[in-house]
């Protein structure tokens, strides 16, 4: 597979991964006993406990597992060395800072 094509079909992979899943904006809003509590804040105004949800998000958890973070600093690390900066980059980089500590 061609590198244009693995990036395509990464893509792909992922985006359809997303709509099998509990949507919304993740939150860790507090402590279930010894586990953090994570709230889906759906478009709508509702919001869904993840773990109610676990058949779809299951394998949303385990495809986005840290063995991804390597990979992806790696190419925001890249991106932020190339003239002009990927706008996907970008909105990528916004998104974790909004959520990271």
């Amino acid at each position: 597979m061609d590198p244009v094509q693995l990036l395509e079909t990464a893509a792909a992979r992922l985006t359809s991964l997303a709509a099998r899943t509990t949507p919304g904006d993740w939150r860790v809003s507090g402590l279930l006993a010894t586990r953090p509590e994570v709230v889906a804040h759906l478009p709508d105004g509702g919001t869904e406990h993840v773990a109610e949800a676990r058949a779809g998000t299951g394998t949303w958890i385990a495809a986005l597992s840290p063995a991804l973070a390597a990979p992806l600093a790696g190419w925001l690390r890249a991106a932020a060395r190339t003239q002009p900066v990927d706008p996907a980059a970008v909105d990528l980089a916004r998104a974790l800072l909004a959520r990271l500590p």
